[in-house]
């Protein structure tokens, strides 16, 4: 099994309100909000973006994030360090961290088991 592409654009940020309004200028559409300064937009095609509020002292980083249908049937090729494999998350999905050989880290997400 292979990955399907960029399922989504993780973006952390210092104002959750002025990122999200920033998109949905774009054409993006609020597909949620979680009630505490973060949430997913949607455009018509392509990935989604999930924006989470960081305090002002921390970074600000991107993260694009893999989609896989399987979690158990996914295994890696050759060259792919498993930083960390799948795990649950609190948000309902699988995610597992692989660094390419730049040093790079990239998520790799499946659907939740009860998905």
């Amino acid at each position: 099994m292979t990955t399907e592409g960029i399922d989504t654009i993780f973006i952390e940020t210092h104002s959750w309100g002025r990122t999200a309004k920033f998109f949905q200028s774009l054409g993006y559409e609020l597909e949620f909000d979680t009630g505490h300064n973060s949430g997913q937009l949607r455009a018509a095609i392509g990935p989604s973006v999930f924006i989470a509020e960081v305090p002002a002292d921390r970074g600000t980083p991107l993260q694009l994030v893999l989609k896989v249908d399987d979690a158990d049937a996914f295994e890696p090729g050759p060259g792919v360090e498993v930083v960390s494999p799948f795990e649950d998350t609190h948000f309902g999905t699988r995610l597992m961290t692989v660094r390419d050989p730049d040093g790079r880290l990239w998520a790799v997400q499946a659907p939740g088991k009860g998905d």
